[in-house]
Order: C-alpha cells, then structure tokens, then sequence
C-alpha cells in the first residue's frame, strides 16, 4: 500500500513541467561540461549511466502508475454496466477470456455497429451503407 503512495507521487512528480526542465537543464550543463572534460570516456559515462538507472527505474514506477489506473478504468465500466439495464451482464467478466475469444467478441460488437454512421450536426445514428472513403 505504501509503494503504490509513493509509486503515484512520483510520478506525478517525473510526469510534471518542473521535472522536464530540470533534466533538461542537467542535460544542457552536462553537454556544456565536456569541454572541461575533453568528452572523454568518465563524462560520457556519468550521462549513461544515470539515464540508464532513471530508465530502469521510471519503466517500473510507470508499470505500476498504469496497472492502477487500468484497474480504477476497470471499476469504473463495470459499475456502468451492472446499473445499465440494456447492458450485457457477461461483460463484466471478460477478463476471464483468453485471446481468441476476445477476438471473436470484438468481431461480433464491430459487426453490430459497421452500418451505423453518426450525422455529425445532431449526433443521431442513422442507417446508412458503408461510406466510402474516397469520397469526403
């Protein structure tokens, strides 16, 4: 519970324009150290090896950051779902089908709405044939 606290401040803290800057500001002064060092291998080093490290690191604050707000969006179709009278109730456990079956669902619901195309000014479906695309 305490690094899911943490994981979200962080990167709240590394998503935000202060963060950006600074690192951009760090790189700026490291490019403009290499004169001082005549760009030898320690400073080309010092700039790997920290982007590498942060790298590594963000890739799993980022993996945690997203796994929660995939589970919050989760939360949040289901309970749209279960109070949707006209909703499919089957949809709630979807994550529970493996990847052929998905498929095939995914199929079946761009089946149902291929003939369906929106008038734009009012926002009403309306049957039509597929448009064609070479015509605007």
């Amino acid at each position: 519970m305490k690094f899911a606290k943490i994981a979200q401040k962080l990167a709240l803290w590394a998503g935000s324009p202060k963060t950006f800057m600074s690192a951009l500001i760090l790189i700026f002064l490291w490019g403009l150290s290499g004169p001082i060092f005549h760009f030898n291998d320690t400073w080309q080093l010092v700039i790997n090896t920290s982007t590498t490290i942060i790298t590594f690191l963000m890739v799993f604050l980022i993996q945690n950051t997203q796994n929660r707000d995939t589970d919050i969006l989760h939360l949040k179709v289901d309970e749209l779902l279960r109070v949707t009278k006209e909703a499919q109730q089957a949809m709630l456990g979807l994550e529970a089908l493996d990847l052929k079956q998905l498929e095939a669902l995914r199929r079946h619901y761009r089946a149902m709405g291929e003939n369906q195309v929106f008038d734009l000014d009012g926002l009403n479906p309306t049957h039509n044939p597929k448009p064609h695309l070479d015509q605007c």
